[in-house]
């Protein structure tokens, strides 16, 4: 009799976030303290007056980072940025952070103190400390995994579940320029590859080099909101692409969206480089990835107040669940909006 070979799904058919549901679903939180755990941008757990956030991020080079164009200091800035950004998409303020890395012995100690220095820059601009981690060698590169923990008082928590039909919805900054600013740093790479003595061409196009190298997550935002007292519905930040987290947010709120293209808002350079890479900009800014800008949406009532702030666009409206998840263009055609922005184990 034949042995039955047992079943085999493959990771990548459920994706990132399908996998994560799939492994922690029946997880019951015992602890009084778990306010929030596995779905959100970060974990909140409450112990006093306020509020305990914490989030983990997860780099590996050759996934996330590529050593040839990206330099140390820069990553290291960016390991802790991708982190703080999570923890003000709950609408809080980061105030401690550890670093762990896993290194091989191709790396030198002034490589790693180049890192450290980014690290520290980081810490130095956002105010958090970094407070432990640990190290390890590693043969598959470089990994660098940073847990940033913050606070905030309990009703200033925002989720991904709270946006309400008839609620705005907001964008911080612009879209897609990170994108394509990967898309021009793999293209001199591979110049390079191919022609070792040529330099690469990057001085004209600065500004979509540095969201990819050195983003900045949205402190000025938040504390802004604060200052105006908003607290939005629902926010996330857009680190996988607009269409990815909307539909996070959407799924999580149990409603639907519209988005007006003509209202998403996209840098003047990443327009043109993507015209000069054939790509049509708004699939750019909405599927791009890796701005870490902040997607929120507010109430009615907080509308005016958030149209005084500085770099917030007003992309659009949370509507019923059954009227789905659509994109207005620009030429009056209706558009599903379909999650096409970085995927994980593919």
């Amino acid at each position: 009799m034949s042995k039955q070979s047992p079943s085999r799904t493959e990771i990548s058919s459920l994706g990132e976030f399908g996998l994560i549901e799939h492994l922690t679903d029946n997880l019951a939180m015992r602890q009084k303290s778990t306010i929030k755990g596995v779905g959100d941008d970060a974990a909140v757990l409450k112990y006093g007056e306020e509020v305990v956030i914490v989030t983990t991020d997860l780099l590996l080079e050759g996934i996330h980072f590529d050593l040839m164009y990206t330099p140390l200091k820069h990553l290291g800035y960016k390991s802790v940025v991708v982190n703080v950004s999570d923890v003000y998409a709950m609408n809080a303020t980061p105030r401690q952070i550890t670093v762990s890395i896993g290194v091989s012995n191709r790396f030198s100690v002034e490589g790693l103190e180049e890192l450290y220095a980014g690290i520290k820059a980081a810490c130095d601009f956002y105010q958090v400390d970094l407070v432990g981690g640990d190290t390890s060698s590693s043969q598959q590169g470089l990994v660098i995994t940073v847990t940033a923990i913050g606070s905030a008082p309990p009703q200033q928590i925002t989720y991904r579940s709270g946006a309400k039909q008839g609620d705005t919805i907001c964008v911080t900054g612009d879209l897609g320029a990170a994108y394509l600013g990967l898309q021009l740093l793999e293209r001199e790479k591979q110049l390079y590859l191919s022609q070792p003595d040529m330099q690469p061409d990057l001085e004209k196009q600065k500004y979509i080099v540095g969201r990819q190298l050195k983003p900045e997550a949205r402190k000025d935002i938040v504390e802004k909101l604060a200052k105006a007292k908003v607290i939005p519905t629902s926010m996330i930040d857009i680190s996988d692409g607009l269409s990815s987290d909307l539909l996070h947010i959407c799924k999580q709120s149990t409603v639907g969206a519209f988005i007006e293209e003509e209202n998403v808002p996209i840098h003047e350079e990443a327009q043109l480089m993507a015209l000069k890479f054939k790509l049509d900009p708004i699939t750019c800014a909405l599927s791009g990835g890796e701005d870490y800008e902040l997607l929120f949406t507010v109430s009615p009532n907080d509308l005016p107040a958030v149209r005084l702030l500085p770099d917030i666009s007003l992309v659009g409206e949370i509507v019923d669940k059954e009227d789905g998840v659509k994109l207005h263009t620009k030429g009056g055609n209706i558009h599903d909006l379909k999650a096409q922005g970085w995927k994980h184990f593919e």
